[in-house]
């Protein structure tokens, strides 16, 4: 497992994604599935970036391990700002028009759709939040 420690700033993503991006490469991942991270790891981070601390800019750590039997990635992003759990917000109701939907949602409704798995959990004051995806 590799681990990058950040600050949670949004200026840093390209620096988040270059380090998950040289492990994907590593591993020979596929082009439209690393694009599918990519933009999943933006969701995620500019998230933490913009909410978990208000006004200040806090620590990431974000952790990349490469899995067998299936050939997989799995990436958490830590924080300990304030505690938010992504998953418990219902999803976007996606057969409305974009003036009729509630306002937010539709980015961690994208990254539940385009993983193989998103787990969430609190731990230690801690937000721990962890997606998977398959690359074969």
């Amino acid at each position: 497992m590799k681990e990058l420690v950040i600050a949670a700033d949004r200026n840093n993503l390209l620096k988040v994604q270059s380090f998950i991006d040289e492990q994907l490469e590593d591993a020979g991942c596929p082009m439209l599935t690393q694009i599918a991270i990519d933009v999943a790891v933006e969701e995620l981070f500019v998230n933490i970036a913009g909410y978990a601390y208000d006004q200040e800019i806090g620590v990431a750590v974000v952790q990349v391990e490469m899995l067998d039997d299936p050939l997989s990635v799995k990436i958490t992003f830590i924080d300990n700002g304030k505690q938010y759990d992504p998953l418990a917000k219902p999803d976007p109701d996606i057969t409305l028009g974009a003036k009729e939907r509630k306002k937010g949602g539709l980015g961690i409704y994208m990254v539940k759709n385009s993983m193989d798995d998103m787990r969430y959990e609190y731990k230690e004051g801690k937000n721990i939040l962890t997606i998977k995806k398959n690359l074969n």
